[in-house]
């Protein structure tokens, strides 16, 4: 440490008190020790911090040791060997027992001429451990995105190596294939060695490849999928063009397919374009889709089904009822089918859905009732809502218990009495979220409510929300 060049001549006419006031200016809390560190006296820097660790004449003839948390009576014992030196003398980190959390402080030591009492000078850390928790906070939380796109490109990968339909993933601007998966490999074979890399349109003849030109300036200026069919080598193809940005660039989705003259459903009736179109959305919806027969066999699932019910093809499914994944252990299900078979629709009926690996997720489900082939069928429309959920209960976790007390005292006591009693609830959850938002600070909780440190005190005392050390620190702040 570099002192001063002239101490005397600088500071030697100042009194003991104006010395008090200088180091204690210098540090968040200043403490004067006794050789054993025993606390003679303590300073600090503001009310709030005061507060928060408490009376300070209660540390005074105490041992600097017990004044921490147990981690960090090691350090303690650092700082008093190293008050000596001078030169080498380390700043140390320890934590003080407080309201709330522990208070970090960073101390360093100096012992005080022939007297033999040594200063501890000590910084507050708060501002800093703050933002390392929001550091953390941001660092998880970028973890999570990643952790989901990691998820959401493995799937995509997954289903797009597997899709029965060739698909390819075409330049906007120059019409080359960027990518395409195997079953598109295996459509083209007879025409080209490798898609990659090629020219979508040149692969075609020329009149299909100007409709398919066209078809394409069509899709990047009006931003619709279209489907148009063309012919490879006398084999028709149907092919579905739909348009999107990346990075700006647009890129083309190019669905490719061998065209039928006619599918057939299980009855075999021949399916119309617009009854493919509406199978085709079912089972690209994002909510689950399944249908099952009076005793709950399943018929038929879409894709977010099997997600949500961790199945990894739709054979599972089929080979099961849909009780054993819907329901809390089979008895929200027979809830269900008893309501469905009476009213012949079911809304918004709340339930969880069990998957197959052990997950569990909160869903919400809508069903309806028809006949088909004189056969009783039910469709069922599931929703999770886990997300919704959480954040919905994170707030209001006494509430509803708390209403229902309230509405038990309806005709026994008056409303008035009712009145104050919801004003007390109300209350007590204002501050409890207030005191979650600032992480347990009663300072800024006051500030937040519009309260005084006082009155936030005293009303923390009221509703059984502080501790004996929070009442010994109201009344050393405000005597009666």
């Amino acid at each position: 440490m570099n002192g001063f060049l002239n101490p005397k001549g600088a500071l030697g006419g100042i009194s003991a008190e104006q010395a008090s006031a200088l180091v204690a200016a210098g540090a968040d809390i200043t403490l004067v020790l006794e050789a054993d560190g025993t606390v003679c006296d303590a300073a600090f820097q503001g009310a709030e911090l005061g507060a928060d660790l408490g009376a300070r004449e209660k540390w005074i003839g105490k041992r600097w040791a017990d004044l921490v948390t147990v981690e960090s009576r090691t350090k303690i014992a650092s700082l008093l060997r190293d008050a000596d030196n001078e030169a080498g003398a380390r700043w140390r980190q320890v934590n003080h027992p407080a309201l709330g959390t522990d208070l970090p402080v960073l101390y360093r030591t100096m012992r005080i001429g022939k007297i033999g009492r040594i200063v501890a000078y000590g910084r507050d850390l708060r501002s800093v451990s703050n933002l390392q928790q929001r550091l953390m906070d941001a660092q998880q939380s970028m973890e999570r995105d990643y952790s989901r796109l990691r998820s959401a490109e493995t799937r995509y990968r997954l289903l797009f190596q597997q899709a029965a339909d060739g698909v390819a993933i075409v330049d906007g601007t120059s019409q080359r294939i960027i990518e395409a998966n195997p079953a598109a490999e295996q459509l083209f074979a007879g025409s080209v060695k490798r898609l990659v890399g090629r020219n979508f349109t040149e692969i075609f003849d020329a009149s299909n490849a100007k409709l398919l030109a066209d078809t394409i300036a069509g899709v990047r200026a009006s931003g619709r999928s279209d489907e148009i069919q063309l012919h490879l080598d006398r084999q028709p193809l149907k092919v579905g063009i739909a348009v999107f940005r990346q990075e700006g660039t647009t890129l083309l989705l190019v669905r490719i397919a061998a065209a039928a003259a006619a599918t057939a459903d299980a009855a075999g009736r021949p399916t119309t374009k617009e009854e493919a179109a509406l199978a085709r959305l079912v089972d690209q919806s994002p909510d689950a889709f399944v249908s099952c027969d009076g005793a709950g066999h399943v018929l038929s699932a879409n894709a977010a089904f099997l997600e949500l019910a961790q199945l990894s093809s739709l054979d599972q499914a089929l080979a099961g009822t849909l009780d054993t994944w819907v329901g809390r252990d089979g008895i929200d299900f027979n809830v269900l089918m008893a309501n469905l078979r009476q009213r012949a629709s079911v809304r918004l009926f709340a339930t969880t859905l069990r998957g197959e690996l052990g997950g569990r997720t909160d869903v919400e489900i809508s069903a309806a009732a028809t006949v088909t082939n004189g056969k009783p069928v039910y469709c069922f429309a599931i929703r999770n809502v886990a997300g919704r959920v959480r954040s919905e209960t994170k707030r209001t976790r006494e509430l509803p218990h708390s209403v229902e007390q309230l509405t038990e005292l309806v005709g026994r006591v008056s409303l008035k009495e009712l009145v104050r009693e919801t004003t007390d609830m109300i209350e007590r959850l204002c501050i409890e979220a207030a005191l979650e938002l600032t992480r347990d600070n009663r300072a800024s909780a006051a500030e937040m409510l519009g309260l005084s440190r006082q009155s936030l005190y005293v009303k923390l005392r009221r509703y059984g929300l502080t501790d004996a050390a929070s009442e010994d620190t109201v009344e050393a702040e405000h005597p009666q």
